[in-house]
């Protein structure tokens, strides 16, 4: 167990939040005797890690609050899917579906991948699915399910009695032609399904509906049991308000968002969540990751080239700093996982307490000793032109006498992620380059001097030999030239592992023949 003191000093996020978190909503959480943390979700698109990360995070300030409270903890994910359909997803098959049934709930469209009975659905158990992955604890709540079976209903009344202070909240943010038009209220059309965003003529407090204009026809509507659902901002106060949200965090493109939605719930006459702005994700453009352009590395890729574990370090790691979240990153922040694996077995109370992985891994780090970093292994693979793990187990034995399969799982798992990550990304990016004469001089007195070498010489001494091999080509005063030409080469990359461990890994032969076949 963690010392009171150190969690007290912390300045760890998860705990800073968490503390936070206690501190703004003291009575409310001792009055219900539990606390409610919210995460949300569009499914207007396939989930993707975004998604995914509001769900990490959260669970990483429930961790925290389990060292500073007994009380009972609840992460609800909520779906919208009740949310009319606006625009058609770039990276969905079949998309005439869609087409035909735009502005629809997302749980009265047809899918178009015919695997569930609407595309909400879909949607829905795609994220629960993953999230299922990672083990996540959380409850599942469906905007859909939670209006028609009027378990919204006493708040909507709420809402309806003070429908005219929420509009006076809204109207100011909005421009004059949408003032027109705006209602907290979207009545979903009982002839065509299609959710309605036109002003309402009238409120019947007495009876819970509204009179709107269609299309030059006045029709009555009740609010309750979903024959209407809340425009955005006040959908989200309603359901803060219903489900006596403590927390929730959100990106920072919704923080307007989030303060009319505060204004909102205080109308209502109850207290809004604590709440935590982070950063969006980028694409490798700069762009913001989307659900209907399905930009990005996708949820499935990432965890087809590393771990869940890796992918929630992401997570954690700068959540209010501006991150790019595509397929070349995931080299480093599985190193990064690697190095702060390593680094714990040094660390006392105060320090541990920081580490990344202790957040990610709810307090227990493995204790797996790191055999070499995952862009080393990367290198191997393409050195040995392995495609199978039985293969690279081979060359790993050949160094790391007495070490097996079963004592080193996380290693294990590392390799099959980096023969898909070579094969599937690296591959493709290959451009080696061809030395002129000088080059290919000095590259053949490289081999001459690895004819010097046995497999018993350390990677220093390796190192050594291959800076002074440099040193005698031409390379005196210009060794990272001579290091990014042996990269090229070889790597068919300007950058590389450390070429006196990579050698003596691979082998004194194997590294020979390897750079005779690029010189052909």
């Amino acid at each position: 167990m963690i010392n009171k003191e150190i969690i007290e000093k912390t300045n760890a996020w998860p705990f800073v939040e968490a503390k936070k978190l206690l501190r703004e909503r003291k009575k409310y959480i001792e009055k219900k005797g539990k606390i409610t943390l919210q995460t949300g979700y569009g499914p207007s698109g396939l989930p993707h890690i975004g998604t995914f990360g509001e769900v990490a995070r959260t669970s990483m300030i429930v961790n925290a609050l389990n060292y500073l409270t007994d009380l009972p903890k609840e992460i609800i994910t909520f779906s919208d899917d009740l949310d009319g359909l606006r625009k058609i997803p770039e990276n969905i098959p079949n998309s005439k579906v869609l087409q035909e049934n735009l502005h629809k709930p997302l749980t009265n469209i047809p899918d178009p991948f015919n695997k569930f009975k609407s595309f909400g659905e879909h949607n829905n158990n795609m994220l629960k699915n993953f999230l299922d992955k990672f083990k996540f604890n959380y409850n599942f709540k469906s905007s859909t399910e939670l209006y028609k079976s009027g378990f919204f209903n006493e708040t909507l009344n709420i809402v309806l009695e003070n429908y005219q202070g929420i509009i006076d909240i809204i109207l100011p943010t909005l421009g004059k032609e949408r003032q027109k038009t705006y209602s907290p209220f979207l009545p979903i059309c009982p002839s065509t399904g299609v959710v309605l965003e036109i002003p309402i003529l009238e409120v019947n407090k007495s009876n819970s509906k509204i009179i709107f204009d269609n299309n030059g026809k006045k029709l009555e509507s009740s609010i309750l049991n979903g024959n209407c659902k809340l425009q955005w901002k006040v959908d989200w106060a309603m359901r803060w308000y219903a489900l006596d949200v403590d927390f929730e965090m959100y990106g920072k493109d919704l923080i307007e968002s989030a303060i009319l939605s505060t204004k909102i719930i205080k109308l209502l006459g109850k207290s809004n969540p604590s709440g935590f702005a982070y950063e969006l994700f980028l694409d490798e453009k700069g762009e913001k990751i989307s659900k209907s352009k399905g930009n990005g590395i996708t949820i499935d890729e990432w965890l087809d080239y590393a771990s869940p574990e890796s992918l929630s370090l992401y997570m954690y790691q700068n959540p209010k700093r501006a991150k790019k979240l595509y397929k070349e990153i995931v080299p480093k922040t599985v190193d990064e996982y690697l190095d702060f694996m390593e680094t714990q077995k040094k660390q006392n109370q105060e320090k541990i307490i920081q580490n990344p992985l202790w957040h990610v891994h709810n307090g227990k780090i493995p204790e797996e000793k790191s055999i070499m970093s995952f862009s080393m292994l990367l290198n191997l693979v393409e050195a040995s032109n392995a495609d199978s793990k039985e293969l690279l187990w081979k060359f790993v034995k050949k160094y790391k006498k007495n070490i097996t399969e079963n004592k080193f799982p996380i290693f294990d798992n590392l390799i099959d992620y980096a023969i898909n990550y070579f094969n599937e990304v690296i591959k493709l990016k290959k451009k080696y380059k061809k030395p002129n004469e000088n080059e290919k001089k000095a590259l053949e007195a490289l081999i001459s001097t690895l004819d010097k070498c046995n497999d018993d010489m350390s990677p220093e001494d390796i190192q050594t030999l291959i800076y002074s091999i440099g040193k005698e080509n031409g390379y005196e005063e210009k060794l990272r030239e001579w290091f990014k030409l042996i990269y090229e080469v070889v790597f068919g990359d300007e950058n590389g592992p450390r070429l006196g461990f990579f050698i003596k890994f691979f082998g004194i032969k194997e590294t020979k023949q390897l750079i005779k076949d690029k010189l052909k």
